[in-house]
């Protein structure tokens, strides 16, 4: 990249002009659909308070206020005859190749148009086709290792890709392909996220889907003697269906898909929360947001849990292990919602993460 492609250089107090590539499958809004989206419409506002220009490119149906561009999904003209090929993909993953496809493309043309690019999807492509762009790429790292971004890292003799993971244990996960990436852990609005007054009953808030283990929940809670709650987006109909929707009853309810504001209420309302994961959890965003609440948690040491919480702010027990878990709860309860809230201010605020990200930006562009 040549001087002549910026309109000036990029200093350390300069305003930077940030493409950032968001998730083409869910939209960028509230209720947001996953702890994704609601990473990114965080760090897209959190960026803007400081003086950059964000542009996102995400989803149809996002924020309007976030002045979101598109990415261009539209039904791909596939043959009868290629459907029926053997190597047919699922429709929605074609329609989401061509819009980064054409993404990528669109960003490699012409003059720069930004300084940064950061890839805040879950999609190979912008790692794939990084070498084309003629400004720096950061790609953050949101998951356990996927076989399409191993191969896409791997596509050339040197990715220039600048890598952040959300954890440590999400970094040393991918370090076999990525031997350096910059752990950069997700923050929230600890201003939206406002300290709550406790009370009876536990919550457990996020996709319900196998991997979350919201069933592992509630067997905690019946053990426990204790009243639950219920709260997110249905992502698994048939987990739903089968695991949840029988077990619903004036002890265990499901209050819904909530706005961030009434998840804030019922969190904060809350005795504990109960987080019960069933992989390895790369972050996990519900925690940062019930100790914000003042919501001390219980749940299983996997993934990166262990390294988010303190003994002062929660109790974690061996993964799966519900009985432990239920034994757990009591304890939990017991913890101060001030030190909670305290922890989430120092280790999971917006603030820290946006200024993280600055300094890699900077670090990419210089």
């Amino acid at each position: 990249m040549t001087p002549t492609e910026r309109t000036g250089p990029v200093t350390s107090r300069a305003p930077l002009r940030i493409a950032l590539i968001a998730s083409a499958r869910h939209p960028i809004r509230d209720p947001f659909p996953g702890g994704l989206e609601a990473h990114t419409w965080t760090l897209s506002r959190a960026l803007r308070a400081r003086g950059h220009d964000v542009t996102i490119f995400a989803g149809p149906g996002s924020d309007p206020a976030l002045g979101v561009v598109e990415l261009p999904l539209r039904p791909a003209g596939i043959s009868e005859a290629a459907r029926n090929d053997a190597s047919m993909v699922a429709a929605q993953w074609v329609g989401e190749h061509h819009a980064y496809l054409q993404l990528m493309l669109d960003l490699s043309r012409g003059p720069a148009r930004f300084d940064i690019v950061h890839n805040n999807s879950l999609h190979y492509l912008p790692v794939a086709m990084a070498p084309a762009l003629s400004v720096p790429v950061v790609s953050t790292l949101h998951t356990p290792p996927t076989p399409w971004i191993e191969a896409a890292i791997q596509g050339g003799p040197d990715c220039p890709v600048h890598f952040s993971a959300v954890s440590d244990h999400t970094a040393a996960a991918w370090r076999h392909v990525v031997p350096a990436a910059t752990v950069v852990r997700n923050g929230i609005d600890t201003r939206r996220w406002h300290q709550g007054p406790g009370g009876e009953e536990l919550v457990w808030s996020g996709r319900i889907v196998p991997e979350k283990g919201a069933h592992l929940a509630i067997d905690a809670a019946r053990m426990a003697g204790r009243k639950l709650r219920l709260a997110g987006p249905v992502g698994d109909t048939e987990y739903f269906d089968a695991r949840i929707r029988p077990r619903l009853d004036r002890a265990i309810t499901y209050v819904g898909h909530l706005p961030q504001p009434e998840l804030c209420e019922l969190v904060g309302s809350s005795a504990a929360a109960v987080v019960t994961p069933c992989w390895d959890e790369p972050y996990g965003l519900v925690i940062a947001e019930a100790l914000a609440c003042g919501t001390p948690v219980c749940g299983f040491a996997r993934g990166a849990l262990p390294e988010i919480v303190t003994d002062d702010c929660a109790r974690l027990v061996p993964p799966g292990d519900r009985t432990a878990l239920a034994k757990s709860i009591e304890p939990t309860i017991g913890l101060s919602r001030t030190a909670a809230r305290r922890h989430a201010e120092s280790f999971c605020s917006m603030e820290s993460m946006t200024r993280d990200y600055e300094l890699l930006y900077r670090s990419a562009s210089a």
